[in-house]
């Protein structure tokens, strides 16, 4: 099973760690911590401002989309399996 998260971008739903909503991302007092171990593992899926960011294995994705959003994306394809 696939979720995508904008601009075309899909991932598959067992890699995915961790779905955040920006205001506790940027809250985090070890966001830049955070952000150092995904240093050159990162993509902004828009040009301006994210409301997400989602933890993958490989990756660290900046979302256009709300967490809420994923949410209802991720039950809505687990409840068709």
């Amino acid at each position: 099973m696939y979720i995508h998260f904008g601009e075309e971008t899909i991932v598959k739903t067992k890699d995915i760690i961790a779905i955040i909503d920006k205001n506790s991302f940027t809250s985090s007092t070890n966001m830049d911590d955070f952000l150092q171990q995904y240093k050159n593992q990162s993509e902004h899926l828009i040009k301006g401002s994210f409301k997400s960011v989602i933890v993958t294995t490989e990756q660290l994705y900046f979302s256009p989309l709300a967490s809420s959003t994923l949410k209802k994306r991720s039950q809505k394809w687990a409840l068709s399996d």
